[in-house]
């Protein structure tokens, strides 16, 4: 049954997308959204978080952002303000932990969630953090820099 387990857990329906990038150039300031970003070995370029590690990248799946709008009673909620560094539509993130991701010219290895801070009810209102439990997103160590663009695809790769 472990053979048969393993297998399931490596099969991935197919490869996903990056549709969102955004940076925090600062502590408290306006996420910018941008079409393409530089990955470095501390993070995305230009993001005032990158520091090298298991957690340089955050990155949440598109499809949580109705769930969290809706569990918030927020319809308006937009990425931004959920302060992730990259959205993923198509790929299950949390199934994914510990396996190396491939996005543009870089890859990047999935090493745990992304937690909700308490900023989320600042932009979220009362309950956003609550609402972002369990729908936070992933971090990510950055094993080889590169570049990544909206519409790029996101695969899993072998180590």
């Amino acid at each position: 049954m472990e053979g048969a387990l393993a297998e399931l857990l490596a099969r991935t329906a197919g490869p996903g997308e990056i549709v969102w990038i955004g940076l925090r150039p600062g502590r408290r300031a306006p996420i910018e959204v941008v079409e393409t970003a530089e990955v470095t070995e501390a993070g995305l370029a230009g993001d005032h978080r990158a520091r090298p590690g298991r957690r340089a990248v955050s990155l949440i799946q598109a499809e949580h952002l109705p769930v969290i709008a809706a569990l918030a009673h927020r319809p308006g909620a937009d990425l931004a303000d959920l302060r992730r560094n990259i959205a993923v539509a198509g790929l299950n993130l949390l199934a994914l932990r510990d396996r190396v991701l491939s996005l543009g010219t870089a890859r990047l290895r999935i090493t745990g969630p992304c937690h909700p801070c308490s900023r989320m009810e600042e932009a979220l209102g009362p309950g956003g953090y609550s609402a972002m439990r369990g729908h936070g997103g992933m971090v990510a160590e950055v094993l080889q820099p590169g570049r990544i663009a909206r519409g790029d695809g996101v695969a899993v790769s072998e180590v």
